[in-house]
């Protein structure tokens, strides 16, 4: 059987098709020829998947992001996993979305669960979304973030006061403040070099007092037995007034006292024979009278002794 060259012809264009077909779709990562799956996830953000993005399971490519739609009437996402490999995947696997690099491309890891019962085609996996590499670079520096504003903000804060506080009239009276600092230690360094030329000038005197100062201390030295003896003799006579009835005595002389200032009050009160003799002048000048008289009886008594006495004898 003879085949025709427009058979040929066709043949050769439909093959050519078929590989076309083949090979565009491998080169998008479809082998058409292989035996595939389809599986899902719902997610309720994707952070920047997209269609074609990997499936990964431990590292290894097995497939990739086939297509990406809302859920019709809500917000949540549902994912197409398009995969290639053969391999079983527990039901209870979770399709992870994480960060593949610091560029931010966006992948799925497929992490195993301990389940015994596989997935089939179109099966649901459940999701997970994962922070991306820049988002946990983001989220350590964040602190540092803050303490380097608040630190900022703080410095400027600080300027700011020491610009208020250093003002024209401030710095005025720092550099009057320093002037009389040098002033002063101007001073300082005068003084005392007039107490070293004092010193120096004063020294033989200096020198003499020191020589007075041993010569003392040598005495004491020699004298401690003296001291000693005089020390023990003070502590002797100290026992001795205090085993004395002092207290006693102290206290019979308060009393004679508090009688004497009693009876000169009442004898300035006129209280008392002595108090109206030295406050009635009357009494004063009958006494004076009666003196008089007895001065004048005793004066005829011894002119005239025989008015006064007699005498018998027998």
């Amino acid at each position: 059987m003879k085949i025709s060259r427009e058979f040929k012809v066709g043949f050769i264009f439909i093959a050519a098709i078929a590989i076309f077909v083949w090979g565009f779709n491998l080169l998008k990562g479809t082998n058409i020829l292989s035996g595939k799956r389809f599986l899902y996830a719902v997610y309720d953000r994707v952070d920047g998947l997209e269609k074609d993005n990997k499936v990964l399971i431990n590292g290894l490519n097995i497939g990739k992001v086939s297509r990406l739609a809302f859920i019709p009437e809500t917000s949540k996402i549902i994912v197409e996993l398009y995969i290639q490999n053969e391999v079983n995947i527990p039901d209870n696997s979770v399709a992870n979305i994480y960060g593949a690099d610091l560029l931010g491309t966006k992948a799925i890891e497929i992490r195993f669960g301990n389940s015994s019962t596989y997935v089939q085609n179109y099966d649901t996996l459940i999701s997970a979304l994962e922070q991306s590499l820049m988002d946990q670079v983001n989220e350590q520096v964040e602190p540092l973030k803050r303490k380097a504003l608040a630190l900022i903000n703080s410095i400027d804060s600080t300027m700011s006061d020491i610009q208020s506080v250093f003002n024209e009239d401030t710095r005025s009276n720092l550099t009057s403040t320093i002037e009389n600092i040098k002033k002063t230690l101007s001073n300082t360094e005068s003084a005392t070099y007039k107490i070293d030329h004092m010193l120096t000038d004063e020294q033989p005197r200096i020198i003499s007092i020191m020589q007075n100062l041993e010569s003392i201390t040598a005495n004491l030295d020699q004298n401690s037995e003296n001291i000693n003896r005089i020390l023990s003799n003070f502590a002797s006579l100290s026992d001795s007034l205090a085993a004395s009835e002092i207290p006693q005595t102290m206290r019979e002389a308060q009393e004679a006292v508090a009688n004497l200032k009693s009876i000169t009050q009442k004898i300035n009160n006129g209280e008392g024979s002595l108090g109206q003799l030295m406050t009635n002048d009357s009494l004063y000048i009958q006494l004076e009278k009666s003196s008089s008289s007895l001065n004048l009886l005793l004066e005829d008594i011894r002119l005239n002794p025989k008015k006064y006495v007699k005498f018998s004898v027998f």
